[in-house]
């Protein structure tokens, strides 16, 4: 896949409207899933990271999205569906338009209000790592903000559909597996367990209180 602007166009039932964000492992966009008549989010993997050997990269795809669409927690966003079209991989999702942590990060915080906002996302692994999922990428950009107030943990398990399982390497054509000032020492080795992410959690606590990261 490549990242040519896909407004427009339709991915099975979903319409889509317009450009969320991009990053080197995916683009987001504002979808309207006609079948059901609301907005959602759509997230375009990129599949041509692994040249030659997409059909290896689908099913490992298929896989990953089956077992995060069973993840049920209040403060997870839920994967409503997924599917390929042309081998285009996506997932929907619930739109949320409130924005994420990082846009709402400014100056330093007490830490009780950096920790109690926290708390949910803390419980919100907690439950993953029981259903043997890790996120491998806990950062501000990744924690949306309801329009309740409530933090939702997003894009679980998007590392790990790009880097394989039992992948070794840092990166998949260039692209980081993970975020550099948030991955734990172990991830630069191509390791993950569910340390990487209290570790990554960690740091972003550190960011909310000191108004910085910590190196």
């Amino acid at each position: 896949m490549s990242k040519k602007d896909l407004t427009g166009q339709n991915l099975g039932r979903y319409h889509i409207i317009e450009p969320l964000g991009q990053g080197g492992m995916a683009s987001v966009y504002k979808a309207y899933d006609t079948s059901l008549e609301r907005n959602v989010a759509i997230k375009i993997i990129r599949a041509d990271m692994e040249e030659g050997n997409e059909g290896e990269f689908l099913k490992r795809f298929q896989r990953e999205a089956r077992a995060l669409a069973q993840l049920d927690h209040p403060y997870i966003l839920k994967v409503l569906d997924y599917g390929e079209q042309d081998g285009v991989p996506y997932l929907v999702m619930p739109f949320v338009p409130s924005g994420t942590l990082k846009q709402k990060m400014g100056t330093a915080m007490p830490y009780q209000q950096a920790a109690a906002l926290l708390a949910p996302i803390a419980r919100a692994l907690e439950y993953a790592h029981e259903q043997k999922i890790i996120h491998r990428d806990v950062k501000p950009a990744n924690i949306l903000m309801s329009q309740s107030g409530a933090p939702l943990l997003s894009d679980f398990g998007i590392a790990k559909i790009i880097a394989g399982s039992g992948s070794t390497q840092l990166t998949v054509a260039g692209v980081g597996i993970g975020t550099p000032d948030y991955m734990a020492p172990e991830q630069w080795m191509g390791a993950a367990d569910p340390g990487t992410d209290i570790y990554s959690l960690g740091v972003v606590f550190y960011e909310m209180v000191t108004g910085h990261r910590p190196y």
